[in-house]
């Protein structure tokens, strides 16, 4: 028998324990989530799941490896698989001015979140992963953001149930703001596909106001996520300057998957992955961060979480209502929708 032989199933071995906790958190998630409202994501289901397995139940120090495993790898090859849903031709579908306004409230989102974090005393990444949250597309910018700036656990756990919570307040205050203002369809289609964080929130805050700013919030929506690509990549290299950057060289500033994810995003967009490979592909990346989702609830001490405190909810709140309120009166100053 060769050593490589030898060496495979030690391999396998080492992963097995771990992984099948992770892939039973997922499934357990998964299920759950489909009996509770749709803005409620199954991926901070299971984070939530794993934190409480984790700090009420001793987990082996077998199951640790593959844990990790779930954390880094798995999560980035659903990063890549993530590219499929992006097509870059979709921004210029809504205009020029619309575009401009969703960058502008992006860099002021994460200039706002990166800047009051360290006043606060926040930990650098949390502080971006809060930032980024808020100015992309929730959950899925902070998990494809996460490896980029090398955050730990905690810091992913935090971001993901400070984005989720005041998303999920989105949905139902939008729509109430929006009646005792008397917002057009269209203009509140705007204005919650560029100030709501994650796709399904954005979806039944407008789908409860109308058909007009549902699809109007939709076509915002996918330039916000489209928007993510060179995003990332702008974070890969500000993060990856000084000592790292000139240890790698320019390009070891853009890791490998984040090069990936872009090569899936312009194979979605010149037409070469086309449904329902599309679809597969989505659905992959969707189970692979859950995955590694719950790995990160498995990884997370809430010991550590009460050491930060609430200021990352103070700072999600803050940045949630700047970019609402200066998305809104951007919006009306300047007659986009109408």
């Amino acid at each position: 028998m060769t050593a490589l032989a030898v060496a495979a199933p030690l391999w396998l071995r080492t992963l097995v324990p771990g992984l099948v906790i992770v892939f039973a958190v997922a499934i357990v998630a998964r299920v759950v989530g489909r009996f509770l409202p749709a803005t409620i994501s199954e991926v901070l289901v299971a984070v939530i799941l794993g934190l409480v397995l984790a700090n009420t139940v001793r987990l082996p120090s077998r199951a640790k490896p593959g844990v990790r495993f779930a954390v880094q790898r798995i999560l980035r090859a659903s990063i890549i698989l993530l590219g499929a849903r992006l097509a870059l031709g979709e921004v210029l579908a809504i205009g020029l001015q619309a575009v401009a306004l969703i960058i502008v409230l992006m860099a002021i989102a994460l200039v706002f979140a990166y800047s009051i974090g360290r006043l606060l005393g926040l930990p650098r990444r949390l502080a971006l992963l809060i930032g980024v949250g808020t100015a992309v597309c929730g959950n899925s910018a902070i998990i494809a953001t996460a490896p980029v700036i090398e955050a730990e656990e905690s810091e992913v756990s935090f971001a993901v149930a400070t984005i989720t919570l005041f998303g999920t307040l989105a949905v139902f205050v939008y729509p109430l703001v929006g009646i005792a203002t008397q917002l057009p369809e269209v203009v509140f289609g705007l204005w919650s596909g560029t100030a709501i964080n994650d796709t399904s929130q954005v979806v039944a805050a407008a789908a409860a106001y109308g058909s007009a700013a549902l699809s109007a919030a939709t076509i915002v929506k996918l330039t916000r996520n489209a928007l993510m690509a060179p995003l990332i990549v702008g974070i890969a290299w500000w993060w990856g300057r000084g000592a790292a950057a000139a240890r790698r060289g320019a390009a070891g500033a853009v890791p490998l998957f984040v090069v990936g994810f872009l090569a899936v995003v312009l194979l979605r967009t010149i037409g070469v992955i086309q449904p329902p490979l599309t679809g597969w592909m989505d659905e992959a990346a969707r189970f692979g961060i859950l995955l590694a989702l719950a790995g990160v609830g498995l990884n997370t001490s809430i010991a550590d979480l009460r050491k930060t405190g609430l200021s990352p909810f103070l700072l999600g709140l803050g940045t949630a209502l700047l970019i609402a309120s200066l998305s809104l009166a951007s919006i009306i100053t300047f007659g986009l929708g109408r």
